[in-house]
């Protein structure tokens, strides 16, 4: 079993982008280091795939592959795979959205995790992390099972990321489905690459 570390700067990209669309199902892939120290994987960056055509094989693949070259040239790779679903209380990897996608990374990546954004805790007061983390337990009927994990300065990123949500923030997380829109839009979200504390400046 894996144990997995979620940065600030990936947590609040994903949540970001299932903020921004709270009606519909979001889904995004998560990046990590290349090396692991031991049996912890620390998730470093999201990149916020689709909110309308999740299911579209044609731009999933696209999108995976720019992201793939990206993630070599900064050093990571694909390590996981993020799902906000449309319905509230739809919050099992079983009723997720693409979930075949996260299959396909956990192909290439061993010790991929899958991460489902709880809709429940999904409010801009933010006591706990809105997500729930699963790791590959190898058997079909099981394939996904419940992971330990940790958000990185817990108190202090939930503290950032409520402010940030009620401050609107969200409203300006690019992803693929908006740089396919217009090219212009970046899908790394490279403005939010700061700290929290250097976000809440901006608004």
């Amino acid at each position: 079993m894996c144990d997995y570390k979620i940065s600030d700067r990936a947590y609040t990209k994903l949540i970001f982008h299932a903020a921004k669309y709270p009606h519909l199902a979001v889904n995004g892939l998560l990046l990590s280091e290349k090396s692991t120290k031991g049996s912890a994987v620390e998730i470093v960056d999201a990149i916020p795939l689709f909110h309308q055509c999740l299911h579209v094989t044609p731009m999933a693949e696209v999108a995976l592959m720019q992201i793939d070259a990206y993630a070599e040239r900064e050093g990571l790779v694909i390590a996981g795979y993020y799902a906000a679903p449309e319905n509230f209380y739809d919050n099992q990897v079983d009723k997720t959205p693409a979930a075949k996608i996260a299959d396909k990374i956990q192909e290439n990546f061993k010790n991929a995790c899958f991460v489902v954004v709880d809709n429940k805790l999904m409010t801009l007061q933010h006591d706990r992390a809105a997500i729930q983390v699963y790791s590959c337990a190898g058997e079909p009927a099981t394939r996904w099972s419940k992971a330990k994990f940790t958000l990185s300065q817990s108190s202090q990123t939930l503290e950032g990321v409520s402010l940030l949500l009620k401050r609107g923030a969200m409203r300006d997380v690019v992803d693929f489905d908006n740089h396919l829109d217009n090219p212009e839009n970046d899908w790394t979200n490279d403005f939010l690459n700061k700290s929290l504390i250097d976000l809440q400046k901006l608004y």
